[in-house]
């Protein structure tokens, strides 16, 4: 049996802000198996994959005893609201940072305990994060289905670590601090946000901008995506517990060069630059003519004045998707050159 109290220092040694411990028992498969069988997932098919593993901890890692919620403060003063890059993605790849303390907090552990079997996921392992860490008690999942924290809001990135090891002393879920606030639901433009603590990707701007990007934007979205490239962080701009978040200033979430770049600037990258300014971070996920599309429809969305001049410039753009979205934009009413 380990000490729940040493474990602890020995991640927030290693980095982790936020920890908390759960025994591994399944999680409520209720929510998961609706959600899915709604079609809420869009294209992300790999959720439908592995459901008992993500499910129940024991089936990824027999023997699996413990789970440690890990959570990290990614917001900083630098941070540029104004930004067209959700806050989240304005820095470095925070799966890497994450996975860099996973091996530190990892070999903590094994000194204290030898033998001790462990796995670890950030994102791309079959595990419910967020469910782990509201059941650990590092916060809520909000109206908007993020964890939320009374400290830092929802600026929070998060991973997982599995034990083959009891603690001596686990934690408990906290209360929601949500009760009677609607203000994620209300600022969201696009309807996604359908239930409490359920996101129907389809409809969300951030799924639009980061998963769909080898695809035409969804029609029906454009008019709404006045004001994001990659993310969206409406929901949580609205949410108080963000209002009040305290930054934690951590360098290895500092704000780069993409996060200053205007829509006008991002849709109008050329290779070299996209690749220069994007490498190391979360928006390279968009790719290059995912991006620029997204930039385009923001654009055209904004009915900024700016848009027609660089809609027309890109209609003859190589990307399928690049030109479908120049089309749409430099259709769009406003003040035009």
């Amino acid at each position: 049996m380990l000490s729940a109290q040493a474990a602890k220092q020995a991640a927030r040694d290693s980095g982790f802000g936020l920890v908390g411990l759960a025994a591994a028992e399944p999680l409520d498969s209720h929510p998961l198996r609706v959600w899915l069988a709604a079609g809420m997932h869009g294209a992300m098919r790999w959720m439908e994959e592995r459901i008992d593993e993500r499910l129940d901890p024991g089936r990824l890692q027999p023997g699996c005893r413990t789970v440690v919620a890990l959570g990290a403060c990614f917001l900083t003063t630098a941070h540029v609201r104004s930004s067209p890059v959700a806050l989240y993605a304005q820095g470095r790849d925070y799966h890497a940072t994450m996975r860099d303390r996973l091996r530190r907090f990892r070999r903590s552990l094994l000194e204290l305990a030898p033998g001790l079997r462990t796995y670890s996921a950030v994102d791309t392992g079959p595990v419910q994060e967020r469910a782990w860490a509201a059941r650990a008690g590092l916060g809520w999942l909000g109206r908007n289905g993020m964890l939320t924290t009374s400290e830092h809001g929802s600026n929070v990135v998060l991973a997982v670590m599995l034990l083959d090891r009891e603690v001596d002393t686990y934690d408990a879920p906290i209360s929601s601090g949500c009760d009677g606030c609607d203000r994620c639901v209300e600022a969201c433009p696009t309807g996604a946000l359908c239930a409490p603590g359920v996101v129907d990707a389809r409809r969300c701007l951030a799924y639009q901008t980061i998963e769909q990007t080898t695809e035409p934007f969804a029609p029906e979205l454009r008019a709404h995506a006045g004001r994001t490239a990659f993310g969206c962080d409406l929901c949580q701009r609205a949410c108080p517990w963000n209002g009040r978040a305290h930054a934690c200033d951590d360098e290895r979430f500092l704000p780069r060069e993409i996060a200053s770049l205007s829509l006008e600037e991002l849709a109008s990258l050329a290779p070299e630059q996209h690749l220069l300014l994007t490498q190391g971070t979360a928006v390279a996920r968009a790719h290059f003519d995912g991006l620029r599309r997204n930039a385009l429809i923001a654009l055209g969305a904004s009915r900024a004045a700016s848009a027609a001049a660089i809609a027309r410039a890109l209609l003859g753009d190589s990307s399928l998707l690049v030109r479908d979205a120049a089309q749409w934009a430099l259709g769009q009413p406003g003040e035009r050159p």
